[in-house]
């Protein structure tokens, strides 16, 4: 294909983001937006000449498409995978899958039954500080992980509902148990308590507003994953690992590496983003796939944040399957 035609089911702020990263890219066309809000739509199509539409399924009658974007909320995913998958559409999905178990499982199930090519947002995996964390960690395995999502409550309405966000741990410290999951291993058991007070700014906010999970991992590492919402500003989003001799500090913009001699930091460089869409574009147009994200291994990560979510409502230890099947 001279130009891979693409387009977006879901017009908003994460979208817009990756439609910056493709309009930079010779090899892409920004084809079309579907989205309810048709002001969003038009709004990104302005800066890619693309087509607007308010249902995604008149989109895919109409528009011939060798790529999807879909940057849905959490609880809107399902139906969109599921008719990318009907047409033969790789497709890039942000995370996290969906709000439940259940739907993602059937998702990948498709996916996996079509042989789709597919990416899912965890772009930290292309972090070139992520790369070298995995460097010293082949070396010196960690044995223990502190993870940290201590921020704000973000501004959409849906995040605060559970119902329809799947709560802080499977929306947003994904990226985090994500981490974990890529430099650790496979996780063995999972244990999450969580709670929430009454607070004015959000009467109706029904998510837990702090929680923390604790991870034991099949190498014996352990791990503890600390969220909040309660703050007015992002005071520590990260992952902090400990080995023989060895103790780091990542962050999405950097890595602090302290073998006792100092806390020298280091600047995380390129643009993560750029990486994941163009590793995605490059599948599509059929080079060599390094998609590092692919359904199936976020499907890995999806199945740890919601059975710790899980965890806090039943109160108990669940261990997890260490296949996905």
């Amino acid at each position: 294909m001279t130009k891979v035609r693409v387009g977006f089911i879901g017009a908003g702020g994460i979208a817009s983001r990756h439609v910056g990263d493709l309009l930079g890219f010779d090899d892409v066309q920004v084809a079309a937006f579907a989205d309810p809000a048709v002001a969003r739509a038009k709004e990104q199509a302005q800066r890619s000449g693309g087509q607007v539409y308010s249902d995604y399924r008149q989109m895919l009658e109409r528009e011939q498409l060798d790529a999807l974007y879909i940057c849905v909320p959490p609880f809107a995913h399902g139906e969109a995978e599921l008719a990318a998958i009907e047409r033969d559409i790789p497709f890039f999905v942000e995370k996290p899958l969906a709000t439940d178990w259940a739907t993602a499982q059937r998702i990948d199930q498709a996916v996996t039954a079509k042989g789709l090519i597919t990416a899912v947002g965890y772009h930290w995996r292309y972090l070139n500080t992520v790369e070298q964390a995995q460097e010293l960690l082949a070396k010196h395995p960690a044995r223990l992980a502190l993870g940290y999502w201590l921020d704000s409550t973000p501004p959409p309405h849906w995040w605060r509902i559970e119902a329809e966000s799947g709560g802080q741990m499977v929306e947003q410290t994904t990226h985090i148990f994500d981490l974990t999951r890529l430099l650790l291993g496979d996780v063995a058991t999972v244990y999450a308590a969580g709670s929430r007070m009454e607070r004015a700014a959000f009467p109706d906010l029904d998510v837990w507003d702090v929680s923390v999970a604790t991870l034991k991992f099949a190498s014996g590492a352990l791990g503890t994953l600390a969220s909040t919402c309660i703050l007015n500003w992002p005071h520590r989003v990260g992952l902090h690992l400990f080995s023989d001799g060895l103790a780091i500090e990542l962050s999405e913009f950097e890595i602090m590496v302290d073998v006792g001699r100092g806390r020298p930091v280091q600047k995380a460089e390129g643009d993560p983003f750029v990486r994941e869409d163009r590793d995605f574009i490059d599948a599509v147009k059929g080079k060599q796939n390094l998609i590092r994200s692919p359904y199936r291994e976020a499907l890995k990560t999806h199945l740890l944040t919601t059975t710790a979510a899980r965890a806090v409502r039943e109160g108990q230890v669940i261990a997890l399957e260490q296949e996905v099947k």
